[in-house]
């Protein structure tokens, strides 16, 4: 029998003939990029869609956290969470920020409200939680947290395409959030990222954005910021709008998935399932498992190692966690937040996709139950 080769992951595209036809006026106009016509018409679908008043269109995720620093014009500390992809961290150390770890809740592997109080300086500027494997973080308590204290909200919503609270969009509390559209998303643009933000800050952080994304330009004679070039182009934002008419038949695929994952692995010691939010209404994104090598007998390692044996890729996600990487060795003490290494240490994400069989789910569940055999 042929080994199976199953990827952690698997982009979601619309038909070939369907981006033919959406691209196909991008040849008359020849405006592949600066703001066109289909960056305007994603801009205005994705804040619909999002349920938000604004979105701005950048090149990807990471520089929608970068620049929404910047174009607050921060100094000093930054509470966030070390359990994340390094993008976030590194958004926060290129604006001259300094991070604060603030350890995380175990059930929602979200930044634990009850402990960033006492993380709080003098020199405490922003909180920057980060809403992880399509779980949302507690959005009431944090922002209670953030106007008592009078600090910037910034949501990195990476994970959380699509996702809403009590039927409000997710992207529609703090301040700012900063989604990535990479390929490997729920929704994406093949590149790409997006803020959004209330029309309250249209004409102050919204305007300093869409200069900064744009090497700080207003107008051919006027440059008021300084800034990097993260244009969106016309080629993304037409993936983008076929992909969007097809998202929410794509996460009804995923959570078929999802579920044949639980009906699977529920219930046997030593495995914790991600569990459902209430209030929420979720996408999917992730399928994290947790992984006691105690009760199991073996660790998540060697789970990987064996499910790679027989094709299976899945990923140690997120490990390490940022606080401990090597460019920040010596200026943090993981163990600041034990939580985080603890979970860093057990979590594996199995591959998830739309299209995946539930047949291979079935054969990747059975592996791991051999592998703790």
């Amino acid at each position: 029998m042929t080994q199976k080769n199953i990827l952690v992951t698997r982009s979601s595209m619309p038909a070939f003939e369907e981006y033919v036809e959406e691209i196909r006026d991008i040849w008359d106009s020849r405006w592949l990029t600066n703001m066109g016509a289909k960056h305007k018409q994603l801009q205005k679908e994705l804040s619909s869609y999002l349920k938000v008043d604004e979105t701005d269109l950048l090149t990807n995720g990471h520089m929608a956290i970068e620049l929404s620093l910047a174009a607050m014009g921060l100094q000093g500390e930054v509470i966030t969470t070390p359990f994340t992809f390094i993008s976030t961290t590194q958004a926060i150390v290129r604006n001259g920020l300094t991070p604060v770890f603030c350890d995380i809740d175990p059930v929602t592997y979200t930044m634990d409200p009850k402990k960033i109080e006492a993380l709080i300086t003098e020199k405490t500027c922003a909180i920057l939680p980060v809403h992880v494997y399509g779980n949302i973080c507690d959005v009431e308590a944090i922002e209670e947290i953030a106007r008592k204290h009078n600090l910037k909200l910034i949501y990195d919503a990476a994970h959380v395409f699509g996702v809403e609270y009590k039927g409000r969009g997710i992207g529609s509390f703090g301040d700012v959030s900063c989604f990535s559209f990479h390929a490997t998303k729920v929704f994406h643009t093949i590149e790409g990222g997006a803020v959004t933000y209330a029309e309250a800050m249209k004409d102050t952080f919204g305007k300093k954005l869409s200069y900064i994304k744009d090497f700080g330009i207003e107008d051919e004679e006027s440059i008021p910021e300084i800034g990097p070039n993260a244009k969106f182009n016309e080629f993304c934002a037409a993936m983008g709008l076929c992909n969007l008419r097809h998202v929410d038949g794509e996460i009804a695929k995923r959570q078929k998935v999802v579920e044949r994952y639980r009906e699977n692995l529920s219930g046997i010691p030593g495995i914790t399932l991600n569990q459902p939010q209430k209030d929420v209404k979720p996408n999917y994104a992730y399928f994290p498992v947790i992984f006691d090598e105690e009760i199991l007998g073996v660790n998540r390692d060697r789970i990987k190692e064996f499910l790679g044996e027989h094709g299976i890729h899945a990923r140690k996600y997120f490990y390490p966690i940022t606080n401990s990487v090597s460019c920040y060795q010596g200026k943090y003490d993981p163990h600041d937040t034990p939580i985080a290494l603890k979970m860093s240490h057990q979590v594996l994400t199995l591959p998830l996709f739309a299209d995946m069989e539930l047949e291979d789910v079935d054969y990747i569940c059975d592996l791991i139950k051999e592998a703790i055999r």
